[in-house]
């Protein structure tokens, strides 16, 4: 594409096109003869170097291990590096979790994978291939081969195997799942054996890939239920399934040959809930040094002790030193910090983080309820006081005098002989003294920082408390009333958009600063990452772009206020908010901090938007579609810079690069549409909040009505520039709903901050209002003819 519009620029001189034509012809004449020696160079692939033992553990947990009861595990950890491993595959219908013939097809693919049908049946023994060599065939190879390519992944199951066996390398699968990891791409595997002990001398193997899978049979004997999914297994018959499992390890490891990786994975669930699994390396790493004792890591999470399953075919195919396939979408396995207690403190830290992902399970779906609840409540409680709000002033009432730089506009309401319709008559507490009023206010700014609350709760370790539920929303609580001392703490109170501004500013700075700091408060946190699932580990997830993109605008909006009211020219302004702005956006979207794709063009519309109002102008359709040129250009510079890296450093902004080239782009985003279709549709909850909301924002506090002046509009009165954060934070809410997998979630939250942040900014606006007292009331006028009494 670029050759030919390069070929069609006009105004070239006489001549220069057959030049430039010839000079075509001979790059191109150029690569053509590389080609061949490309694909020589390939064919004539290094030899695998090394040698690797893949065990793979279905459904071990870290809970699972006990210093007698499973002591082959016990020495491991203590020898090598261990992590929380993220088994998710493509799971079966309605269940979400991970079957084992799934993980071990993810194995064999380096992508996520999966079996057609529900429930999860056991792997099929391979069938001798009749050579006599040793030889087998996976069955039913073609039809789990073809399935994948309706999944929205893709994978290439038989991608390891068919690696090592064309770099000339050897093969060899003990059990029925290990065959799958080990088989090459037509499904077969050159050496299988059903036990270690028939495997003879593994020496003259570099890629030994054994089952363990006594907990994976314990499993499939438990009743099934409706899904066609095994019930959970006793204690004692886990513990006995473990212990076995243990054994079998013991009877591979006394083979091996010194020098040789192990690499432990409990690449699946066994229980009908998904789980975080064991993952341990010891032996030589691909540094060349041995995995010391300590965290295991790796680029795809950047996150200490947490892999994911598909960087354990990354791992292997490293330590082989070949190639890495750009199929395999994993990162190898890398050390970590360094163990800073005994095995056992490392054992019982990592158990803890399965803990917490399974707290978490239970506690997000009702806590989103209790939410979106409470906050349907308080929009209705609010729009009841704010209706019955007094428009007039007591006989010789006074209201409060206005901040300084803010004006006070008039709330004069024609009185009437009987007083207002509400009873607001002589007497009545007007908004300045209401006490409901004053609750309303300090209940929005409460509920305006619950969204950064929820990832500031990760500071607290609530899950390991007795309740967690109650535990989380009491965290939660207290860190929002913490931040809502602060909104009110200091003079700042006092201004319009005080709390407003101090709200959205530390929610802009707490998320900036943990995107920096590596994403912790992300992970596990309600509103965060949820490792056990593995749609992200690092840099923004959709929600907190949601809540950060809001505060920022937010909080930029309160700061221009301030500085406007002091005097600072416009441009000056403008041009600040720009600056910072940018840098938000430059955060959100860089890869070694936010890394969001979808976040960058909504964020840099929204904050268009706002810059566009603060500085007086209209916002036009033109200038909108340029600035979403321009967004949709900003995130495809930072995804080439990734896409630039070396390939075990990208990011998924890299990756989606690499996806153009390679074809698979739409693969991606269709599957990416179609979850956010199943999220706005299926979460009729965030869908009715971000209604009920909008209709709170547009016909309670910005409709006029008998009932009282327009509250919206007395604070844009007294804080235009609210007007412009507000509108660039919805704008950035929609875009952001249109771009991203989350769908309505994003919009949801955005409006969670902005909402009773903006009727916080109400209440304050209406007390700070001047009312205009009425004049005396004359005397009634003469009647007229018509309403005289008969003449006498």
């Amino acid at each position: 594409m670029a050759y030919e519009s390069a070929s069609g620029l006009p105004g070239g001189r006489p001549g220069s096109r057959p030049r430039l034509v010839h000079g075509v012809a001979t790059v191109l004449l150029t690569l053509l003869t590389l080609i061949p020696a490309t694909a020589a160079a390939q064919s004539r692939q290094a030899a695998p170097s090394g040698r690797v033992a893949l065990i793979g553990v279905p459904g071990l947990q870290w809970s699972d291990l006990d210093a007698t009861r499973t002591p082959t595990l016990w020495k491991l950890v203590g020898q090598g590096s261990s992590a929380s491993l993220s088994t998710r595959a493509v799971p079966p219908p309605d269940r979400g979790i991970t079957c084992p013939v799934a993980g071990w097809l993810t194995v064999s693919a380096g992508q996520r994978a999966g079996t057609d049908g529900k429930g999860c049946p056991a792997p099929a023994t391979p069938e001798p291939s009749g050579r006599g060599d040793g030889g087998a065939t996976v069955p039913g190879w073609q039809d789990m081969s073809a399935y994948q390519s309706e999944t929205g992944y893709d994978a290439r199951i038989g991608t390891l195997g068919q690696l090592v066996t064309d770099a000339g390398g050897k093969v060899a699968a003990i059990g029925p799942g290990a065959a799958i990891a080990g088989a090459d791409k037509s499904g077969n595997i050159a050496k299988y054996v059903p036990t270690p002990d028939a495997l003879g001398d593994p020496a003259p193997y570099n890629l030994i890939v054994l089952d363990a899978a006594a907990l994976a049979d314990a499993w499939s004997r438990q009743p099934l239920d409706e899904y066609g999914v095994p019930a959970g297994m006793p204690a004692a018959t886990r513990e006995a399934a473990v212990a076995e499992a243990d054994r079998g390890l013991a009877t591979l490891l006394d083979r091996l040959p010194p020098g040789t990786t192990i690499l432990v994975a409990g690449l699946s669930d066994v229980t009908p809930n998904a789980h975080l699994h064991v993952a341990v390396a010891t032996g030589p790493s691909p540094a060349g040094e041995p995995y010391p004792r300590g965290d295991l890591t790796a680029t795809s999470t950047r996150q200490d002790a947490l892999v994911t399953i598909t960087d354990l075919t990354a791992t292997a195919i490293q330590l082989l030193g070949l190639p890495q396939p750009r199929e395999v979408v994993g990162r190898p396995w890398q050390p970590g910090a360094p163990a800073s207690g005994s095995t056992a403190d490392t054992v019982s830290g990592l158990a803890d983080a399965d803990l917490a992902s399974q707290v978490l399970r239970n506690v997000r779906g009702p806590f989103f309820t209790v939410l979106v609840t409470l906050q349907l409540l308080f929009y209705a409680c609010a729009a009841l006081a704010l209706r019955r709000r007094r428009s007039t002033a007591p006989a010789g009432g006074d209201a409060a005098a206005p901040s300084e730089g803010e004006a006070a506009p008039s709330t004069t309401k024609p009185p009437t002989p009987e007083g207002d319709a509400e009873g607001e008559g002589d007497g009545a507490v007007d908004a300045s003294t209401s006490r409901l009023l004053r609750a309303v206010q300090i209940v929005a700014v409460l509920s305006g920082a619950i969204a950064v609350s929820t990832f500031l709760a990760q500071l607290v370790p609530w899950w390991t408390l007795p309740v967690p539920m109650v535990s989380v929303v009491v965290t939660i609580l207290g860190i929002a009333a913490l931040v809502t001392g602060a909104a009110f703490a200091g003079p700042w109170r006092a201004h319009v958009l005080g709390p407003l501004t101090v709200v959205a500013a530390l929610t802009s700075l707490a998320l900036l600063i943990d995107v920096m700091t590596g994403s912790k408060l992300q992970v596990n946190a309600v509103t965060g990452y949820e490792p056990v699932t593995g749609g992200r580990f690092y840099g923004f997830s959709n929600i907190a772009f949601a809540v950060y993109a809001t505060g920022t605008i937010l909080g930029l909006a309160g700061i221009a206020q301030w500085l406007l009211a002091r005097g600072v020219s416009k441009l000056v302004l403008v041009g600040g908010c720009a600056l910072y702005g940018m840098f938000a956006v430059f955060a959100d979207g860089w890869p070694s901090w936010g890394a969001d794709f979808g976040g960058v063009p909504a964020f840099v519309i929204g904050l268009a938007v706002f810059l566009i109002l603060l500085s007086g102008r209209r916002v036009s359709l033109l200038r909108l579609l340029l600035v979403g040129v321009a967004g949709v250009a900003i995130v495809g510079v930072l995804s080439v810079v990734d896409w630039l890296r070396p390939e075990a450093q990208r990011t998924h902004l890299g990756t989606f690069v690499q996806q153009v080239i390679d074809g698979q782009a739409w693969t991606v985003v269709s599957r990416k549409f179609s979850a956010m279709i199943g999220v706005t549709v299926g979460n009729w909850s965030l869908t009715l909040l971000t209604l009920v909301a909008l209709a709170f924002l547009f016909l309670v506090l910005a409709r006029p009505s008998r009932y009282g002046a327009a509250a919206l509009g007395q604070v844009y009165a007294l804080a235009p520039t609210l007007r412009a954060g507000l509108f660039g934070a919805l704008t950035c809410a929609f875009v952001g709903f249109l771009m991203n997998d989350s769908g309505i979630a994003i919009p949801a939250m955005a409006l969670t901050v902005a909402v009773p942040l903006t009727l916080a900014a109400c209440v304050r606006a209406l007390q700070l209002a001047r009312p205009t007292p009425p004049g005396r009331s004359s005397g009634r006028a003469a009647p007229k003819p018509s309403e005289a009494g008969p003449h006498r």
